[in-house]
């Protein structure tokens, strides 16, 4: 694993000189400045090429011609997203100095709008991690831990797997960031940063082009440092795209859309009257914090007080959510990441090529795959064997219609999925709940004990079992399919960001931006 320093000093140039700075300037400003101790950004992309597009960008702005509200916004991308310029690693040695022949649809979508891409944010090794320490890269660091000169261990972490967009967005680094959320990866460390993280609903932006770790769960998710930024990149990436064979049809989004637009228009100001969220009694789970319960309630207050009304709601499913997301996750993880054995993609080993046993395949996938994905994928290969896959991969998937049921059956919505979904007659509009159990935890609180090879000198508190309960608060939305937007709303005791989450009916996209502009007002008024 590279050290952080050594990556830093691989992407280290001169701080900009002269005194006319626009955001993009800002931005490349900050990341010079704050990427060694952060360590968000993996590759920046080329200064000149940064500097035409900027000139583009104020030359339209003076003919008023300007391609949108995108227009010359700086921009990261994670980098399981693939792009033509920048390499593209997803975190990990076995695709290090691989450069995509194409581009993710949803990065052409933001060239189009006019978006300067930064660069390519870190990330936990092809997503699985909620704490961004299992990167090839070294481990990201919360942006809100000003202790630089505390042991590694002792920082506190960003969250996973879509850690680097949020420091980044969190540091100034961007105004925004693709991330991408298959069980809360853009939503946890949305908490943890104290930034917006925003999973649309699954086939609203098209996956063609990033990276699959679970493709029945895998979403384009976004990072921002306000719900306008968030909506923004959201307006210009939601589009169908025939590339992606989950996107959502155009026939089938305009009427989602239509009715989308209509339920987000009742509340245009910020009189919530009429509106019922509902606050689900199994999200309290026993790590939550006392400091995470206290603030959602003031999330629930600050509803209140504008007007909606607030009920307790049942979703009785939801402790089925972490082992059958796992079950499911990891199965697919299995089956995806085989093609990554030296001969169809990824680096190759050399360790038995002058020898007559060459085990290529093994040692490829040995010296390449970190800790993390090497248990992720054991683990998949197991749940889809014989018999296994009977007893567990198969219930996983009836516990996942179950929880989607749950949620139909509690929304006044009807989910346009279904035909013969009515909604419920006393139903709620959207779901209010905690991002995460904490603020965000120490590296040493993160690393597995058993990973003693690649996080030496750092103390192990928990089993990798106990690590993967840092996503049990945002599994159920990525199970469902649902929107599921992160606001930070307050902190905790240590001074660290806590966010809440809002849950909608699968679709209605819009309208959960809009409620989460009004919940982002919280901490304002605290």
């Amino acid at each position: 694993m590279l050290s952080r320093s050594n990556l830093v000093t691989r992407f280290k140039r001169p701080l900009i000189q002269g005194r006319q700075l626009s955001s993009w300037h800002d931005a490349l400003d900050k990341i010079h400045s704050h990427n060694e101790d952060i360590n968000a950004f993996v590759a920046v992309e080329d200064k000149q090429l940064l500097e035409q597009l900027g000139k583009d960008t104020a030359t339209r702005q003076a003919q008023g011609t300007s391609l949108g509200p995108l227009d010359g916004a700086p921009i990261g991308i994670k980098d399981n997203f693939c792009t033509s310029r920048l390499e593209t690693t997803c975190g990990s040695r076995v695709l290090e100095g691989f450069t995509s022949p194409y581009e993710a649809t949803v990065v052409k979508h933001l060239n189009k709008a006019g978006a300067i891409i930064m660069g390519k944010t870190n990330m936990d090794e092809f997503g699985m991690g909620a704490a961004n320490i299992f990167s090839h890269y070294g481990a990201v660091i919360n942006p809100h831990d000003k202790d630089a000169s505390s042991p590694l261990g002792k920082r506190r972490v960003a969250g996973g797997s879509s850690g680097g967009s949020a420091a980044a967005v969190a540091a100034g680094m961007c105004v925004a960031a693709l991330g991408s959320d298959t069980g809360g990866s853009v939503r946890l460390p949305a908490s943890y940063c104290g930034v917006v993280g925003y999973k649309p609903s699954y086939g609203r932006c098209s996956r063609y082009g990033l990276v699959s770790y679970a493709n029945s769960l895998d979403t384009v998710g976004i990072l921002a440092k306000d719900v306008g930024y968030a909506s923004r990149v959201y307006d210009a990436i939601s589009m169908y795209d025939e590339k992606d064979p989950t996107c959502m049809p155009d026939k089938f989004r305009r009427r989602v859309d239509e009715q989308d637009q209509a339920l987000a228009g009742r509340w245009a100001t910020d009189d919530l009257s009429g509106l019922v969220v509902g606050v689900p009694q199994e999200y309290y789970v026993d790590p939550i914090s006392q400091t995470v319960v206290d603030i959602w309630r003031n999330g629930i207050q600050h509803l209140r007080k504008r007007g909606a009304t607030i009920v307790p709601i049942s979703l009785p499913h939801t402790r089925f959510a972490l082992p059958a997301y796992f079950t499911i996750a990891l199965g697919e993880a299995s089956s995806n990441l085989a093609r990554f054995d030296g001969v169809e993609y990824g680096r190759r080993s050399k360790a038995q090529a002058d020898t007559e046993d060459n085990f290529l395949y093994a040692d490829t996938r040995a010296e390449g795959f970190g800790s993390e994905v090497k248990r992720r994928i054991m683990l998949g290969t197991h749940i889809l064997t014989a018999g296994t896959y009977e007893k567990n991969f198969l219930p996983a998937q009836k516990a996942r219609r179950l929880i989607q049921q749950d949620f139909d059956n509690v929304f006044s919505l009807a989910n346009p999925l279904h035909s013969h979904s009515q909604g419920a007659t006393s139903g709620v509009h959207v779901i209010l709940v905690p991002s995460a159990t904490s603020e965000p935890p120490r590296i040493e609180d993160c690393v597995p004990e058993s990973d003693q090879q690649e996080q030496d000198g750092i103390e192990k508190h928990n089993s990798a079992v106990e690590t993967y309960v840092n996503d049990v608060l945002t599994i159920p939305a990525s199970l469902a399919g649902l929107p599921a937007v992160s606001v930070p709303v307050g902190k905790g005791q240590d001074g660290f960001p806590v966010g809440l989450q809002l849950l909608g009916q699968y679709g209605y996209d819009r309208f959960i931006l809009r409620m989460a502009d009004i919940l982002s007002r919280a901490e304002q008024n605290q």
